[in-house]
């Protein structure tokens, strides 16, 4: 059953729908057209090459999940093997399994599964209901994060904030690590912003209000999300057309937005990190959304 939706939050009306597997909601939100400058300036604090050249994307319309998939949302899913198209799925793989202050533990995000996991999740949700389900590009994933629709004017020395709520985050808007790494020498605040808490696990989604323009929740922090490209160091040649970008080295692919367990640094907007960690990998940070044509 597919239930219309308008999801209202500050003053704000966005248009997208429900759908329900088993009983289940799944609510996605409509993400305009735009054209958006991807990537970060040299002066962002904490950005680096991978994040550059910045470029001009411009976005056709699309639907994205309004939080990542949740532990609820991957069950109904992945007990359902007669929809297998090439992987086994865990019924129950996240870590965190306790409530979080009295909110079920099935609204925390899924986490502790790999890139394959997550298409075989996407396929068996299209089967399931007869949409196209996938993994988000990048260059998607991004605009959907910013919430912005118009390009930047580098001669005029534009550029975005680095969080879709402004210059800095804090933990009261976005779970991360708000305090010191001393093992990997990172900050646990950004900017002029302060240090806040440390979690230390996944929250329920939607745990912190604040939506972004398009309507989207937790996209900093909370568990790093999983995007559909072959792994790239750089934007040299980068698509210009918010598509999948693939190489043919598909031993990899990036993760975006951030995690309960890293710094802010790592919850930018453009942020793109564990380059080095394979697709088939498994961590307790990893989840991902999905997008639908």
């Amino acid at each position: 059953m597919v239930e219309k939706l308008r999801i209202k939050r500050q003053r704000q009306k966005f248009r997208g729908y429900r759908e329900y597997i088993d009983g289940v909601p799944l609510e996605m939100v409509l993400i305009p057209d735009g054209t958006f400058t991807m990537g970060a300036p040299e002066r962002e604090e904490g950005s680096d090459s991978s994040e550059r050249p910045q470029h001009n994307v411009t976005i056709s319309p699309f639907l994205m999940g309004r939080y990542p998939i949740t532990q609820a949302q991957w069950k109904a899913v992945a007990q359902k093997t007669d929809l297998k198209v090439k992987e086994d799925l865990k019924p129950d793989p996240s870590s965190f399994k306790e409530p979080y202050q009295g909110i079920d533990r099935w609204q925390r995000p899924v986490e502790t599964v790999n890139w394959y996991e997550a298409v075989e999740f996407c396929q068996r949700l299209s089967k399931l209901t007869g949409k196209n389900y996938r993994l988000p590009s990048e260059a998607e994933w991004e605009y959907a994060c910013r919430g912005v629709r118009e390009p930047l004017n580098p001669e005029k020395g534009e550029s975005y904030s680095p969080f879709y709520f402004g210059e800095t985050i804090t933990t009261d808007l976005a779970n991360y690590r708000g305090q010191d790494d001393k093992d990997f020498k990172l900050s646990g605040f950004y900017g002029r912003g302060t240090k806040g808490n440390y979690r230390e696990q996944t929250t329920p989604v939607g745990y912190f209000k604040e939506v972004n323009p398009f309507g989207l929740s937790d996209m900093h922090g909370n568990v790093l999300e999983w995007c559909a490209d072959d792994w790239h160091d750089n934007y040299d040649n980068a698509p210009t057309d918010g598509s999948v970008w693939l190489n043919g080295d598909d031993d990899y692919s990036p993760l975006r937005g951030g995690s309960w367990d890293n710094n802010p640094v790592n919850c930018r907007s453009a942020a793109r990190i564990y380059y080095f960690i394979s697709r088939d990998k498994r961590f307790y940070e990893f989840g991902f959304r999905v997008v639908c044509g």
